[in-house]
Order: structure tokens, then C-alpha cells, then sequence
């Protein structure tokens, strides 16, 4: 029997659109001879639906889309979809998390996914009860065992620490399973399908089984997918994988046979250069744009934000728009239109030098003997802000913002100003990371991107004459690693001093610019998830906090 996984570009909240995309899938495996389909997690809903799961119509329209699509299931084939289905238990919460089993003309059955995750970007205990029962089903000889994304993340050998006390993998194997099935909706970051490879093929070797991964892929909000549905025969080996960063519908036997495996490409740079080109087309598609614009400085960050914007969009719906003031340099500007000229974008220009004198004038009686400070290098970046903000109104294009994680991080931009916008494409990204995906742009064969002098030249945010990134934060490889330390890995000051054996001064100044920053971090625009914990959805810091270290 041929088994298809498909591994679909799903939108949050758009029922009859999933519906869609689902039978589409199944009627494009059953050309390929499957009898048997696997969506992903949540696929009629979209992950992630988070607040919509609070709105009975939405559940209702849901549950009812199950019926719709039995009845326009082709005859002989199963599909096997994630959905959401109400909790019929007198206590708990009023949901359940829900793979169905859908056949035409055929009762429908559905199981429950165990192990509901509240961490980072997760929060399925605020809706959903978990499973009571081991799930599986027979179907046309073989035995089925199905689990929901999470529910195989506990199976690991030698973790120090599991988030859950129960496992179901062990009690749907004591009932004779002959294939492990996972409904999935894992979120993109650098690094995750090799744990991912790592964990299923552990599993399949474990327990002397096939086990078959189907997982969601497009961008939703702030969460990328990338798809790599995979499946693994019984002694762990891999036995086919989906594109990465794109549909597809895998098809194999039932014990893992007769697939391929899609040639990928797991370096950090091409990862995260593919996720942030379909989150941002994502990002649009699903919300009604077609074009951006963003402010162009000559820095490093705009290059690889306009970059990503002309490959996502074509260049033909990317404006930049270049903003001098009396301390650009001209090698900026040059710079500037060398990228405009490289990546065939729109651009304009519109120098803010009377701007700045109006606001120093009107300013005047109200600054009378106050000496310059940051002040002044903040309303040149609000100046900026607003004439983005103007054309992104009139010409119905989304602002995006060009910020890197370091600065995001430390409070390294102007709220109002540079942060303004509808998505921080790179905010996920650190500044070293946002140099090496620039060179290794420049690699790819396609010519010069981004040009050479943006990528050597000493990042400055020009605010003020002569001023360099390194003359208020230390340099970028010892701030990253820091910020990474305390983010991404939770390490207190202590631990961060003893890793890495950074002055202590230094790593207390990063660990406090962190903290006082958060007030800007809540107010900021949605960014791409790239890394292991972003400072998004996942990241719930107090801005009122006296605790340091």
C-alpha cells in the first residue's frame, strides 16, 4: 500500500481555503497510487490558530469542514487530517487536539494528541485536553499508530530532563502497530531537521518500525515551516524526504520503500535565507499585500532586508527609499544605489537636512540650554520613520523594518523611528549572522548582490559624525554570543562569565541593556522566527523587573 504525506502551504483561519489545498493533495496522491493520506497538524484550522480556537463558530466550522471533506473523498482512499474537535468530557479544557480518520461513505473516527506543549511559541494547554487512549487504526491490513507532533518529543534516550511524565509511542507499539504515523506543525529554526532526523530515525530504530513525518509548510505570522516531511525505515535509515521550504506530497510503501529524498541544503546561511524569503512572501500573501518598502542606509541590515524583499516579492514590488542627512556619507548613498542597481529594485530619494532644521528650530525655545544627546540622533531616525511610514500609506505597501537581533536585543534602534513597520524581516537574525548570509549571497553564482564595501565597511547607524556601532556596544562576535547565551540558552550571568570568560563588566552591560530594552521589544513589529527562541511570541520578559543576573 502506498502512504502519501502531504506537506501543504496552509493559511490560519481560511477553512474552505485548507479544505481545499487538502483535497487537492489527496486527489493529486491517489494519481500516484496512495491509499492512505497524512496532513499535518491542525491542517484544516492552519497552524497556528491560538484566540480563534476560542470562538465556538469557528470550532463549529471546523468540525463541520470533516463532513465536507468525507463527502468529496475519491472512493477507496483515507485520509488521515489534523483538525480540532470538542472536548466531551464533563471537565477540562473544551478542546481537543485531533487527527481525523476520513474515508467516504465510512464512519469517521479520531484520535487525540498526549503531549500538548507550553514553551516558546507553544501554548496548547490553554485550549486543549490531552489524549486518554492509545491511538491507532487498522486499515486494509496494516496497523496504524498515530501521534501529533509533540507527542514523539519525549521518546529521546539520554535527555536529562523530559517535559512530560507519559510517552504514547510505548503503548501504541504494546498494541501491534506496524507504522508510526505523525501528524506535525513544527516551526523552522536553523539547526531543526537535523534534531528532527536525529529523533524519528532514534524511534524507528527503537521500535523496529517505519515512522512517517508529515509537517506544515509556508509562513504564518511569525512562524515559518519548512516543510521535510520524512520517513524512516525500520532500522533508522532515511527513506525519503520532502522539499525543504516548499509543497510537496511524499508517497512511499508502507514499510518506507519507494520514495526520494530531496536534495536540501543545511548550511545556516541558506536556511535562514530561504525561511526569511518565504515568511516574507507568506507574510504578504496571507494578509492582503503585494508590495514593500523599506529605508535603504547604505548598512549592512537594509542591503539584506532589501535583498530578501526583491527575491521574495521580484523587484518590481520593492521601493527603497534612500534618506540622507548632513552625516551620510556619501560612500552610504553610493552604496545605496549600487544595491538598487544590483537587485533591479524602485528607489527614491528624499534628504532630511531641512527636515532636521525645522525640528531643531521648532524644538529651540523647549531645548534652550540643554546640550545634544541621543536626542537628536532619535529625531533623525523618527524623521526617517514618518516618510516611510507617508509612502507606505499612500502606495498601499507594507513597511518593513531592517533591525538585526543584536540591536534588538540591547535597545539599539529608535522606537518610532527605524523600528516602524509591519515585519522585522531580520530581527531574528544576529549581526553576524546578517555578514555571513551576505557573503555567502555573494557565492551563490548569481553575480554580485550585495555590494562588496557594505559588507567590509564598519557598521554606523550615522546619527552623529564619525560614529560607529563599536563606540557604544562591544564588538559584534562578543556581543552575539552573549546575547545568544542569555536568550537562546536562558544562562545566568554567572554561567555566561564561566563559558565564555568575557570581562564581567562587559557581559553585565550586555545582560542590562537586555532588560531596560524590553519596553521597546513589546512594542515592536512582528519579526521572522529564525533562531531557537526569538523575540517574539516565545519570549514573555516583565518590563517592570528588578532582578538582574
Amino acid at each position: 500500500m502506498k502512504i502519501a504525506l502531504l506537506q501543504l502551504n496552509l493559511t490560519v483561519g481560511d477553512i474552505e481555503g485548507n479544505i481545499s489545498l487538502i483535497l487537492d493533495g489527496v486527489n493529486k496522491a491517489a494519481g500516484l497510487g496512495a491509499e492512505l493520506c497524512v496532513t499535518s497538524e491542525l491542517a484544516i484550522t492552519g497552524y497556528p490558530p491560538r484566540d480563534l480556537l476560542l470562538n465556538a463558530d469557528f470550532v463549529s466550522r471546523c468540525r463541520d469542514a470533516v463532513d465536507e471533506i468525507s463527502r468529496s473523498m475519491p472512493e477507496g482512499v483515507a485520509l488521515l487530517a489534523g483538525g480540532v474537535d470538542l472536548n466531551r468530557e464533563y471537565a477540562g479544557n473544551p478542546l481537543r487536539n485531533a487527527a481525523w480518520l476520513i474515508r467516504k461513505g465510512v464512519e469517521t473516527e479520531v484520535f487525540y494528541k498526549w503531549l500538548l506543549p507550553t514553551y516558546d511559541v507553544f501554548d496548547e494547554q490553554r485550549y486543549f485536553e490531552p489524549a486518554d487512549t492509545v491511538n491507532y487504526f487498522d486499515f486494509k491490513g496494516v496497523r496504524f499508530g498515530v501521534t501529533i507532533c509533540e507527542d514523539v518529543w519525549n521518546d529521546r534516550e539520554g535527555c536529562a530532563h523530559k517535559r512530560y511524565g507519559g510517552n504514547p509511542i510505548p503503548d501504541i507499539v504494546e498494541k501491534g502497530a506496524d507504522v508510526l504515523l505523525n501528524l506535525s506543525a513544527s516551526p523552522f529554526n536553523v539547526g531543526k531537521q537535523g534534531e528532527r532526523e536525529k529523533l524519528l530515525a532514534d524511534i524507528a530504530t527503537k521500535y523496529k518500525m517505519p515512522v512517517m513525518y508529515a509537517n506544515q509548510v509556508g509562513g504564518n505570522d511569525d512562524l515559518v515551516f519548512d516543510g521535510r516531511s520524512c520517513v524512516f525505515y525500520a532500522d533508522g535509515r532515511l527513506a525519503a524526504r520532502g522539499n525543504g521550504f516548499s509543497e510537496d506530497v511524499v508517497v512511499v510503501e508502507t514499510d518506507g520503500s519507494g520514495g526520494t529524498v530531496a536534495e536540501d541544503d543545511f548550511c545556516e546561511e541558506s536556511e535562514a535565507w530561504r525561511a526569511m524569503v518565504l515568511g516574507l512572501n507568506n507574510y504578504l500573501s496571507k494578509t492582503g499585500f503585494s508590495k514593500v518598502v523599506l529605508g535603504l542606509s547604505g548598512g549592512i541590515d537594509s542591503a539584506l532586508t532589501a535583498a530578501v524583499a526583491a527575491e521574495a516579492l521580484g523587484p518590481e514590488n520593492v521601493t527603497g527609499v534612500l534618506m540622507p542627512s548632513p552625516y551620510s556619507s556619501k560612500g552610504s548613498v553610493d552604496d545605496s544605489l549600487a544595491l538598487v542597481e544590483n537587485i533591479g529594485i524602485h528607489s527614491v530619494t528624499i534628504p532630511i537636512n531641512n527636515l532636521m532644521k525645522e525640528f531643531e528650530q521648532a524644538l529651540a525655545p523647549t531645548f534652550e540650554g540643554l546640550p545634544e544627546n541621543v536626542t537628536e540622533e532619535n529625531i533623525q531616525s523618527r524623521i526617517r520613520g514618518n516618510l516611510v511610514m507617508a509612502i507606505s500609506n499612500k502606495m498601499g505597501a507594507l513597511l518593513v523594518t531592517t533591525g538585526n537581533k543584536s540591536e534588538l536585543a540591547v535597545g539599539y534602534c529608535t522606537i518610532y523611528g527605524d523600528m516602524a513597520g509591519g515585519l522585522a524581516v531580520i530581527s531574528d537574525l544576529y549581526k553576524t549572522l546578517v555578514f555571513r548570509i551576505c557573503r555567502w549571497l555573494n557565492e551563490q553564482g548569481r553575480g554580485e548582490i550585495i555590494p562588496p564595501s557594505i559588507i567590509t565597511k564598519p557598521p554606523s547607524a550615522e546619527l552623529r559624525p564619525g560614529q560607529k556601532d563599536e563606540d557604544s556596544l562591544p564588538p559584534y562576535d562578543i556581543l552575539d554570543r552573549i546575547i545568544e547565551l542569555r536568550v537562546e540558552r536562558h544562562l545566568a550571568e554567572s554561567e555566561i562569565i564561566a563559558e565564555t570568560g568575557f570581562h564581567p563588566e562587559t557581559v553585565r552591560y550586555v545582560l542590562r541593556l537586555i532588560k531596560i530594552s524590553e519596553f521597546k521589544r513589546k512594542q515592536a513589529a512582528p519579526g521572522l522566527k529564525i533562531t531557537s527562541r526569538a523575540f517574539g511570541t516565545g519570549w514573555r520578559m516583565p518590563i517592570a523587573c528588578r532582578f538582574t543576573g
